[in-house]
Order: structure tokens, then sequence, then C-alpha cells
């Protein structure tokens, strides 16, 4: 599983996941794209099972980017414990996601190939995401320089 070696606070607060993403909105290293449509919590198992999903589906051929990291612990109190005595120990550490964020990137694979390994990875993951190739993305940017 995805963590930090190290951190230097162990215990964070929640936030908030209001707005969208301003960074890590673009494909940057493949071809073809995950990309978020809400806000949410990916935990670290979520995303190691997308990436076995994506794995297997492409049959360990292409190349696969993870553009998230867990990096937010996650604390939890143990069970049938009364209120009070403090906040609870890390339990898991989630990587937060706002919507337009791209999650992986794929490249060398063809296009079809690389929509169904994003498709069983889709189903891993507690949130809609919709996926986007390279071309999509620089016409998009052509069109708003153009305006």
């Amino acid at each position: 599983m995805l963590m930090p070696k190290r951190v230097k606070r162990r215990k964070q607060q929640r936030g908030r996941m209001s707005g969208v993403a301003t960074r890590g909105n673009t494909i940057t290293y493949g071809e073809y794209g995950l990309q978020a449509i809400e806000p949410a919590w990916i935990t670290s198992n979520q995303i190691e099972a997308a990436r076995r999903a994506m794995t297997r589906a492409v049959k360990r051929g292409g190349q696969i980017w993870i553009k998230i990291f867990p990096d937010k612990p996650v604390t939890k109190k143990p069970a049938e414990t009364r209120m009070g005595k403090g906040k609870g120990s890390p339990e898991y550490w989630v990587a937060v996601v706002k919507p337009g964020r791209v999650l992986f990137e794929m490249s060398g694979v063809s296009e079809d190939v690389a929509r169904e390994a994003m498709r069983l990875a889709m189903h891993k993951l507690p949130i809609k995401c919709k996926f986007v190739a390279k071309e999509q993305a620089a016409e998009k940017d052509g069109e708003a320089d153009e305006s």
C-alpha cells in the first residue's frame, strides 16, 4: 500500500474538498488518462486495487503512472470507546481528490485497450471518472487560447 515514509505531524485535520483541481488536471506523462468528476478521499487500498485492475487489463504491457499519493492520515477511535480521551490513532491514508484531477495515466497501448483498462479501474474507485486522451486535452487548450 502507498503511504508516506515519514511525516512531520502524525495527525491532521479533515479539511475541505470544495472547488476544482487547479494542479494535476492535465495529462503530462502518458497518452490516456482517468480524470475525476467528483470530489472524494481515495484510500491507498483503492488506488492499489485500481492499479492492479489496469495492469492486468493491459497484460503488463504499456506503461502506467499513478498521479495521486495518499499523504493524509485518517484517524479512528476504537469500537465501543467512550467519548473524550483525545483524538484516535491513524488508521489509513487517503489522497484528497478534487474534480478535474487526473488520477492515472497510460501509454504504449491502443486506445481501446486503455479505455477498457480505465473502465475496470473506475469500478474500483468510489467516484465517477471519465476517460481522457491527450489529443482531447490539447484541443480544449487550443480552443481556450483562440477565444
